[in-house]
This record gives structure tokens, C-alpha cells and sequence, in this order.
């Protein structure tokens, strides 16, 4: 009997790397904001949304969720060794999502159209593809 991990099905069909390398980080934190800010596009507008939208429009709860996932990002970029100013640039868009977010209805629709994780996600890559150039990624 095959004990190993390497056959067990994935919950849709996802593969997300563990490791610590920059070519693991940048797949895991595009999956992130991906999740966050694209899941799906809403019928008739086209414009994409993602779990930040959604759960923020619980009061108070979802802030801190869509917050603490925003931080994760912020997280692997200091991983990676970002400069002190850019994570601080990071966690200023976090800062500001989740305090703009806590307002009733306006909130709701700043998070369509200031989406922090995706600015975190440029800065994260833009950094990347600088000192890590192996990890970039030809989108097609």
C-alpha cells in the first residue's frame, strides 16, 4: 500500500508549492490575492471579485479575516527579504483596505475599487523580477 501524499486528489485540483524558495513564494501569494481579489466576475459588469469583497461585507468580522489574509502576503514578503520601506507600503494598503473597509456600505465599495492586495501583489512581484529573476512567469 502506497502511503506517500503524492497520489491523494487535491481539493479542486489545486497545487499550491510549500517550499520557501522565491519560485514557491510568488505561486503561493498569486494564489492569495487571486483568491482575495479575481475569484469570479460579477455577471453583466465584468468586474472581477474575490473573498476581500465578500466577507468584508460582514461587519467587523470580515475586516479582520480579509485583514489577517492581506497580512499573510505582507508576511512572505518579509520571507523574501523586501526592503523595510516597501513591507511598510504593504501593510500601509492593508492598514488602509481594513480602515476604509470598517465604514458601512462605503466600505463595501472601496473594496471593488482600492484592492490592496493586488498593489501588494506588484510591488511583491515587481521585487521578484528584479532579484529573483528565475521565478518569473510568462502570462499568456
Amino acid at each position: 500500500m502506497d502511503t506517500t501524499n503524492s497520489r491523494r486528489a487535491r481539493p479542486l485540483g489545486l497545487t499550491v508549492p510549500t517550499g520557501t524558495d522565491a519560485v514557491s513564494v510568488r505561486a503561493r501569494v498569486t494564489a492569495m490575492e487571486k483568491l482575495l481579489e479575481r475569484s469570479f466576475t460579477i455577471p453583466g459588469l465584468g468586474v472581477p471579485v474575490g473573498l476581500d469583497a465578500l466577507v468584508g461585507l460582514v461587519p467587523v468580522l470580515g475586516e479582520v479575516v480579509t485583514a489577517a489574509m492581506g497580512a499573510y502576503i505582507v508576511w512572505e514578503a518579509r520571507n523574501l527579504g523586501l526592503p523595510k520601506w516597501k513591507l511598510a507600503r504593504m501593510g500601509a494598503n492593508v492598514l488602509f483596505d481594513t480602515a476604509i473597509g470598517a465604514i458601512p456600505l462605503v466600505g463595501d465599495a472601496a473594496d471593488l475599487l482600492f484592492r490592496s492586495n493586488s498593489r501588494n501583489l506588484g510591488i511583491l512581484l515587481r521585487h521578484l523580477d528584479k532579484h529573483h529573476p528565475e521565478t518569473r512567469v510568462i502570462e499568456g
